[in-house]
């Protein structure tokens, strides 16, 4: 696991700037998911002190970007099972392997929407944490939470926006500060479906901004997303996540 971390020259000095966390390739088969984390440092990097808009985050805030989370998954989708889409961790009791990344958090832990049989797609695994992408990940955030205003997390597909709570439908205390327009990547806003996700995690432990990205498509192509969606997919998320007014309420807060 490689976690990038961008600052521009104007913070580097400056260590308890506000940070943005986002991760992509949770789950394996979600391909478009590491070229977004790819695309969008490129533009960062290129786009710094040309674009207005990347400038200013960049001066105001640091970006921790984890490009694949599921290493092993995403591995094992492009050598072996194209849809693939948990982890690898090997279980004591089941010759079925792997973990659903995104039931596996320690927020109301295999509960609704995750499974508690090693074989599906969805399973929690054996205990919260168990996976070792999760338990470094929670780590991290932990150590850092003073710092880390906002996770992202980039998910495909059905272009949605989604946000805490996953695992319950009730609306958090800030939701109107969370969901006040809809993005210009043309994604809808919506609670998601699931126990033990890491943006019902990240929101529990003091991130005030957690929602996940739903990418393209709506269905059509779903997880074999072709290689001409690519550059528009990214583009347009890029362009959702700069005009973001979470990330805006971070630089002014």
């Amino acid at each position: 696991m490689h976690l990038l971390d961008i600052k521009s020259d104007f913070n580097i000095h400056r260590p308890q700037k506000k940070a943005v966390w986002m991760d992509c390739g949770v789950h394996a088969r979600e391909w478009i998911g590491p070229a977004f984390c790819q695309w969008f440092v490129k533009e960062a990097i290129s786009s710094y002190k040309y674009d207005s808009v990347t400038t200013r985050l960049l001066n105001q805030l640091s970006f921790y970007i984890m490009p694949v989370f599921n290493v092993d998954g995403y591995h094992f989708s492009w050598n072996s099972d194209r849809f693939w889409r948990k982890t690898r961790s090997k279980h004591h009791k089941s010759q079925c392997r792997g973990v659903d990344a995104n039931r596996n958090w320690k927020v109301k832990w295999c509960d609704e929407g995750a499974s508690s049989h090693p074989c599906d797609d969805t399973y929690c695994g054996p205990f919260a944490e168990s996976e070792p992408e999760v338990k470094a990940v929670a780590r991290f955030l932990r150590r850092h939470r003073k710092r880390v205003k906002a996770y992202i997390s980039i998910h495909a597909y059905a272009q949605m926006l989604l946000y805490p709570y996953s695992y319950k439908y009730a609306t958090i205390p800030n939701f109107s500060c969370v969901v006040r327009r809809p993005s210009s990547a043309g994604i809808s806003h919506k609670s998601a479906g699931a126990s033990g996700s890491s943006i019902d995690w990240a929101y529990r432990n003091g991130i005030p901004y957690a929602f996940a990205f739903e990418l393209r498509d709506t269905g059509h192509f779903g997880f074999l997303l072709p290689e001409s969606l690519i550059d528009p997919t990214c583009a347009e998320t890029t362009r959702a996540v700069k005009v973001s007014d979470r990330l805006n309420d971070l630089l002014y807060s």
